[in-house]
């Protein structure tokens, strides 16, 4: 019956010659427990298995012997004959009540459960009896059958035939069942995987079980339950087909009244999966009418990991997206964004000066956010080690630095000695960014000769001797700061162009000399 029981959660354990013990050398087996070496630990799993089955003398002996908790460890080993020889062992001690109540206290079951083998489970046929399971009059069999549902229905089979045996209606009745409030946690977790599948998803549309599952999570107060369905929402809108199902049924109202819950999990949750609703077009626009203002105030919240979340739909509902960026603009948004450019996650600072350079695309926009003092701001983003910060704030100096104030405001600020290292970097987009933030930087003469003073020139050189370095943006930099440095033009070239212009300060300080 225990063999029977454990079956399905491991493949079938291996034989090995026989390693006979007693009750005098039990300890030393037990010790073998610890052993780096595959084969040794399934060897002793397997004399162990047979010494408890003897009777529960020998099970007590090994309880005594801290055999349980070595086993419970085996149970999440990577070989999977080991895991199955552990179960096996433990199956067969389960029977002593002692062993059982220490099985219990280190919860055991959620370990099993999370080790189910699809292929075990495809042969056992195993839905139909579980969904039995659920109308049990014992809340933990129902509980722990949930459980059992949620880690086999991440498999794509599975999901079919949970459909198929009327299991999404019975799961939609629990939640929609307040004497089940205590399964209502596991039953949308069950529920969240089925929504991954696009013919699920539709099966539950049509019975109108999604738009009953939305308003459920729309009236919830717990959590866990608005947590678990946002996750859900995330995972099932990266597939284009379930994102114009979830926004027929506006899915959208349901997130953005995440949003506004007292639980920082629940927005971050939330947050995510309107990213992910982005992608269409109609939800993107739906969430620009009704949920910018509460991301805006996000950005303002004291947990890191909010903010990030915030700021990153923040990105994909401003990308060319006009409307949105005004709404953002309109919801006073940025100050906080100019704000969150010192915060504390790389993630966050970056879509910050993603989202401020989206704005930027609208010249009131870009000179309101330039008078606020973006350049000075960008000063420290450019010092980080963080690439992906490096390369949003060189593309927003780019972005910014096309205004003199601008400029001179960053050459104040020590912005352009971090800018110019950022020419060595090994990241092929941060170099790129680079090149173009000093091409634009490069526009007047005082800022291209402090560039200069600071190494500019030669590393640009170097740049774009190289074939693998080099890019558009290299070789229009170096003849920006040579178009804006005449002295140095003509020492580095020999002439000038025709559009080169002579003022007061030029001086000819000889060709420089390439061969001594």
């Amino acid at each position: 019956m225990l063999k029977r029981k454990f079956s399905c959660l491991f493949p079938k354990p291996q034989d090995f010659d026989p390693l006979l013990i007693e009750s005098k050398t039990a300890a030393t087996v037990v010790l073998m427990l610890s052993s780096p070496e595959e084969e040794v630990l399934a060897k002793a799993c397997d004399a162990l298995y047979k010494f408890a089955s003897k009777g529960d003398e020998n099970k007590a002996t090994l309880l005594g012997l801290g055999a349980v908790e070595q086993l419970y460890k085996l149970i999440s080993h990577e070989d999977p004959t080991v895991r199955g020889n552990a179960v096996m062992v433990l199956g067969i001690m389960a029977s002593n009540y002692d062993v059982k109540k220490l099985l219990r206290e280190l919860d055991v079951t959620d370990s099993l459960i999370s080790h189910l083998v699809p292929e075990g489970i495809h042969e056992l046929n195993i839905i139909p009896p579980l969904l039995e399971l659920l109308k049990s009059e014992y809340p933990v069999i129902q509980l722990l059958a949930l459980k059992t549902l949620e880690v086999i229905s991440k498999d794509g089979e599975m999901r079919i035939m949970l459909g198929e045996n009327k299991g999404l209606d019975c799961l939609l009745t629990i939640l929609e069942t307040d004497e089940f409030s205590d399964l209502h946690v596991e039953a949308l977790a069950v529920l969240g995987n089925c929504l991954e599948d696009v013919h699920t998803l539709q099966l539950i549309q049509q019975s109108g079980g999604l738009k009953k599952l939305l308003s459920f999570v729309r009236e919830s107060t717990i959590p866990d339950i608005q947590k678990n369905a946002a996750k859900a929402i995330t995972k099932a809108a990266y597939d284009l087909e379930n994102r114009n199902i979830l926004n027929e049924e506006e899915v959208e109202k349901c997130l953005i009244n995440l949003l506004e819950t007292d639980n920082d999990g629940v927005k971050v949750a939330a947050s995510q999966a309107i990213s992910a609703m982005c992608a269409n077009l109609a939800s993107k626009r739906a969430f620009g009418l009704q949920g910018i203002p509460q991301l805006v105030q996000l950005l303002s919240s004291d947990n890191e990991e909010v903010k990030e979340a915030a700021v990153a739909v923040l990105v994909n509902l401003t990308a060319a997206s006009p409307s949105n960026a005004s709404a953002a603009a309109e919801a006073e948004g940025i100050e906080p964004l100019l704000n969150t450019l010192h915060a504390q996650r790389d993630g966050a600072i970056a879509n910050a000066a993603t989202v401020l350079t989206n704005l930027a695309m609208q010249e009131p926009l870009r000179v309101n956010i330039q008078n606020r003092g973006i350049m000075s701001v960008l000063a420290e983003p450019l010092r980080s080690t963080n690439s992906q910060v490096q390369s949003k704030a060189a593309f927003a100096v780019a972005v910014f630095g096309c205004d003199a104030d601008a400029r001179t405001e960053l050459r104040s600020a020590g912005g352009l000695g971090p800018l110019v290292k950022l020419l060595h970097s090994k990241n092929e987009e941060v170099r790129r960014n680079a090149c173009w933030a000093v091409m634009t930087c490069a526009s007047d003469e005082l800022t291209a000769g402090e560039l200069c003073r600071l190494g500019a020139l030669d590393v640009l050189e170097e740049i774009n001797l190289s074939k693998s370095r080099k890019n558009n943006f290299s070789e229009a930099a170096l003849e920006k700061l040579l178009d804006n440095n005449l002295s140095q033009k003509y020492s580095q070239m020999g002439y000038l162009s025709s559009n080169n212009i002579i003022t007061d300060g030029f001086y000819d300080c000889g060709q420089v000399s390439y061969f001594k």
